[in-house]
This record gives C-alpha cells, structure tokens and sequence, in this order.
C-alpha cells in the first residue's frame, strides 16, 4: 500500500463527530475523525513495514502517525531517530501509542528516558515521564523514588499539561507499588490537586492520585 491510498482510505472512514472529539482532545486540524479500532485494522492487513511506517510519519497527519506506530520496528530506529519522532508528535493519543508501541520497545529507552526528564520540550518530557512511570511500577531498580517525589512536587503544578499528565502517572505508580513512600506520594497528590474534579464513567478509577493509589491499594490487597 502506498502512503496515497492508505490515506485516502483513512479520509473514507473519517468522522465529523470523531474529529471533533479530537480536536477538543488537543488535536491538529490534519486529521480525519478515524476511530482508533479502524486504525488497528489496518495496521493488522498492513503488519510490520518500516519504511511506510516513515513515510506516514512524516505527513503529519494524526492518523497516518497512529498507524505508523502500530507498523514501525523500533529496533530499526536509531536513538537519534526516536528522539525525533517523538518531538514531532501531533497530539497526546499519538504520543501515547509512540511511547506504548515505539519508545517502551527500543534498545536505547533508559538512555532516552534520562534524557528526556531534563528536556524542556513537551513530547520529550511526556516521553521521559511516561518510561519513568512504567520503571516505577516495574520495580523502580536504580530510581530514587524520594527525589522523584521532590520533583513532581516542585514541577508538577506549572509543567505542561501534556507533560503533567505522565508526571502524574509516575507519582500514582509510586503510591500504589511502593508502601513506604504511598503517604508522601498521596499528600502531594492532595497539595497539588491536579484532576481532582476529573469526569468519570460509573465504576471507573478517575486519574486524581489519592483516589487512584487507594483503589489500586484496595484492588491488590
């Protein structure tokens, strides 16, 4: 498949409503309103294929950049490469699915991930962030989790919202997996009170730390 047709294929299964769902999300105006499981659907006719992958990177269009995440092989990227791509992300869902599908499976992560944390760009840092929430929740092996905490608390309240929301997920992974920093991890979640009033759907866990830490406690205890 070429770059043109697959394109012309996303327009097709374009949305009004799905795009303006987007563009409230934060999105850009390049894009189509595609329901993300369309996008998975053709990424499975598709499989692995690097250098299409590129190609659709580089249109800039948020749904060509889903679907290059789903058909990339991150091995083949360069750190340089990554780094790239991930400071020329469109939007937090494509963000999401480069760090999920892209940066959590290349060899060079822990190099990135130090890198990153330092950065003043949003998507790096959102990136950083987003390693440092999931090596958290893995162990945290080699983390100072009290400094971590010393950083969320200073940086959280004036960071970027694309950057608090990793931010905020790497203080949740503390209180929930590390008992002996959870009431530190809670009372900044408190100070802070970042997502305190977030909208959720009945049953759902809403993203506000103290809430989040005391389910997740709950659920595996």
């Amino acid at each position: 498949m070429t770059v043109k047709a697959i394109l012309a294929q996303l327009q097709s299964l374009g949305d009004d409503a799905r795009r303006k769902h987007n563009t409230k999300a934060g999105a850009p105006d390049n894009q189509f309103g595609v329901k993300l499981g369309d996008i998975r659907a053709i990424a499975r006719k598709i499989k692995s294929n690097h250098a299409l992958a590129l190609e659709l990177w580089a249109t800039g269009n948020v749904e060509a950049q889903l679907l290059a995440t789903l058909v990339i092989e991150p091995r083949l990227l360069s750190a340089d490469q990554l780094d790239t791509l991930t400071r020329s992300t469109t939007c937090a869902q494509v963000a999401d699915w480069l760090n999920a599908y892209v940066v959590a499976g290349h060899p060079e992560q822990e190099a990135l991930r130090a890198k990153w944390m330092k950065d003043k760009d949003r998507w790096a840092a959102r990136a950083g962030w987003s390693l440092t929430a999931s090596h958290v929740s893995k162990g945290a092996d080699g983390l100072d989790l009290g400094r971590l905490l010393d950083r969320i608390e200073k940086e959280m309240p004036k960071a970027r919202p694309e950057v608090q929301w990793t931010m905020n997920n790497t203080l949740a992974a503390i209180g929930i997996h590390h008992a002996a920093h959870r009431k530190r991890a809670v009372a900044i979640g408190e100070k802070i009170g970042l997502y305190r009033d977030w909208p959720v759907s009945k049953g759902c866990t809403p993203p506000y730390v103290p809430v989040w830490v005391e389910a997740m406690v709950k659920r595996s205890g």
